[in-house]
């Protein structure tokens, strides 16, 4: 049975709002904001202030939140919610290792990311031994599935229908002057990622910023996407761009075997 399959099978009497509630709060804080009072919390949320209030006062019981005079944030502890699943699915101990073995070859860093809802979240990530444009993300990014090579590339390695529901239902934020807006076109450019095996994005998640990703197709796991992001001016040479393409795809083979 697939995560769908069960989304679809639970009944709404089946799930606890509060719980839904707190996992919403904690979502709350991200990379622009790390350090929330309660009524920005409460606006992010949605949620009343005495249901927040309530809430992050748990949080901060539990650990996962601290809080310093009237101002909250996440703490380390929140790393062990992701950990069972970063542990089983071997990222650091088989996974990365991979990715760092082929980072070193084009001197690039390299990253895996998963579909997470309507978005692309990192899995993993390796950085290069030679200085390179690092674009500031690391394992839990968030990314766009319709604006990002990595997003592209992911939605490239779903069947079809699949992947059209995703191109249906994931958002479209202009995040630059060069952000396609036109749905059709991205769902148009992801079938042709499909065809010739990577995604190619220039500027339209972050200016000045290309990037380059293929789908990663395990036999018997979830998709998931490598990717390598950099200065838009040095992706213009082809030999570079062609080079990490087909390093990105001989990770991406030896990876796909490890999932």
């Amino acid at each position: 049975m697939t995560a769908n399959d069960m989304e679809r099978k639970i009944q709404d009497r089946d799930i606890s709002l509060t719980f839904a509630k707190g996992m919403s709060v904690l979502k709350a804080f991200d990379t622009s904001s790390t350090h929330l009072t309660l009524p920005q919390i409460a606006r992010t949320t949605g949620l009343d202030r005495a249901t927040t209030r309530r809430l992050v006062l748990t949080l901060v019981h539990l650990g996962y939140v601290k809080q310093e005079d009237r101002v909250f944030s996440l703490t380390p502890r929140i790393l062990v919610l992701a950990g069972g699943f970063l542990q089983g699915r071997q990222f650091g101990k088989t996974i990365e290792p991979v990715i760092r073995s082929f980072s070193n070859q084009i001197s690039e860093p390299i990253s895996m990311a998963m579909v997470d809802g309507d978005q692309a979240v990192y899995v993993a990530h390796a950085g290069a031994r030679a200085n390179s444009v690092s674009i500031g993300f690391t394992v839990g990014s968030k990314l766009s599935l319709l604006s990002s090579a990595i997003g592209r590339a992911l939605v490239a390695g779903y069947p079809d229908g699949e992947a059209e529901k995703l191109i249906a239902a994931a958002p479209l934020v202009p995040f630059t002057n060069a952000t396609s807006m036109d749905r059709d076109a991205i769902a148009a450019d992801i079938t042709a990622t499909a065809q010739r095996g990577y995604a190619y994005v220039v500027g339209e998640f972050e200016a000045g910023v290309a990037a380059v990703a293929v789908p990663v197709r395990p036999d018997n796991a979830e998709p998931s996407a490598i990717g390598v992001s950099g200065d838009a001016s040095r992706f213009e040479d082809p030999k570079v761009r062609q080079n990490i393409i087909e390093t990105l795809r001989e990770c991406a083979k030896v990876v796909a075997e490890l999932l």
